[in-house]
């Protein structure tokens, strides 16, 4: 027997299709950075009003760019999020375009049957998910309150149900000395020679730590001018590991290069506070199983990649809430061409970015539906209630 329900949302998918093709193309023909992603929401929120049905509430957790659009009133409330923000230079090198795009065409292909199914669903716009940890603020500010989960899709170049996404920090990093004359070094303090100093023990220390964690680092500013000794650098740190508490665990040692630096220069150390924090992601394996299958009707397959690595994510911050999936579909692009590189970007905004938004878009549609009407699923969900952030409108989950 045909599973009618299913067939349904596939045609409304198809029938929005195009318009939500065009949505994708636009947004990455215009990249906006975080927090800044005006005429990325605009363009989402035109689309909804256009083919009617949702409630719209734009600006919310006191984010311009951040909004919410909701349809259905079901007992069970699955939120989408559509996530903003682009990289600076290369544009949609994480094909931010693509993962919008799927979740607008999973709620598009969703409203006809949301009240059928007994769904509310609600399409979140969540900016700065590059730099800014959008979603964690909006989680403090209440715009993921009365969800039961939440889920997006992310392209890359594998395609995984359930990859391994670690947590992070992110540092910013001050040297002051005291800048001078090249041609009178004795006069002055190099605050670009800490921050050799520091890259140099980092390197070193690279060969100690597991094999899961990582440090980045960047110099923002470190002079202008080869015949003036900078007395002002700037760098940023990223840290990553399995746990947060893993990552403050490498931090110390990590911190210690940076000291080691400020000390061999004789330049003064200043460390801010994180710009940014996500924990490790928690999978919903039952609601990321059901992505799997869909996605693999649809075509897709997934391997059993030795590495399943992915990066960070504030939807991370997500997942320790509440129940969520990030699942990621592939470009067949060559390695070199993976996530933030112009290549990708170029990717995400032709076929390939298409493909994944047409599969990744149904698959969130056709793995809502299914936790809809799956009874344990749905029991589940909702036995311990409605999200709600602590010291609010309840306890938090």
């Amino acid at each position: 027997m045909p599973d009618t329900v299913k067939d349904r949302i596939a045609a409304e998918f198809r029938k929005h299709e195009a318009d939500v093709l065009d949505l994708s193309h636009r947004i990455g023909a215009d990249p906006e950075l975080a927090f800044e992603e005006h005429r990325t929401a605009a363009a989402i929120v035109d689309l909804l009003r256009t083919h009617g049905g949702f409630t719209v509430e734009e600006g919310i957790a006191g984010l311009a760019t951040a909004f919410s659009a909701t349809v259905g009133n079901g007992s069970l409330a699955v939120g989408l999020c559509a996530e903003l923000d682009a990289l600076p230079e290369i544009g949609h090198g994480c094909g931010h375009n693509v993962i919008a795009a799927s979740s607008v065409g999973a709620a598009l292909a969703l409203a006809p049957v949301a009240d059928e199914l007994d769904l509310t669903v609600r399409l979140l716009g969540t900016p700065a998910e590059e730099r800014g940890a959008g979603k964690a603020i909006m989680l403090r500010e209440g715009a993921f309150d009365g969800l039961h989960a939440a889920m997006m899709m992310h392209p890359t170049l594998k395609d995984m149900a359930a990859p391994h996404i670690r947590a992070m920090r992110h540092w910013p990093i001050t040297y002051h000395g005291r800048t001078g004359h090249a041609s009178r070094p004795f006069d002055a303090l190099n605050a670009g020679d800490a921050v050799t100093i520091a890259q140099v023990a980092i390197g070193l220390l690279r060969q100690q730590i597991r094999d899961s964690d990582r440090i980045h680092t960047v110099i923002r500013q470190a002079g202008s001018a080869v015949n003036v000794i900078p007395g002002h650098a700037v760098v940023e740190c990223m840290v990553r590991a399995d746990t947060l508490d893993e990552v403050d665990a490498l931090w110390t040692r990590v911190r210690a290069c940076f000291e080691a630096g400020a000390l061999g220069a004789g330049v003064r150390l200043e460390i801010g506070e994180p710009l940014m924090s996500v924990n490790g992601f928690r999978h919903d394996h039952v609601l990321a199983g059901l992505f799997r299958s869909n996605a693999q009707d649809l075509g897709r397959v997934f391997p059993d990649y030795p590495d399943r690595s992915l990066g960070s994510t504030d939807m991370a911050e997500v997942s320790v809430q509440l129940p969520a999936i990030h699942p990621v579909l592939s470009f067949d692009r060559p390695p070199e061409e993976g996530n933030h590189t112009a290549g990708f970007a170029a990717a995400a905004c032709g076929p390939e970015g298409d493909r994944a938004v047409r599969d990744g878009g149904l698959a969130l549609a056709l793995t809502t539906a299914d936790a809809a009407r799956d009874t344990q699923i749905r029991r589940r969900l909702t036995e311990s209630g409605a999200f709600a952030w602590a010291g609010r409108n309840g306890a938090e989950r």
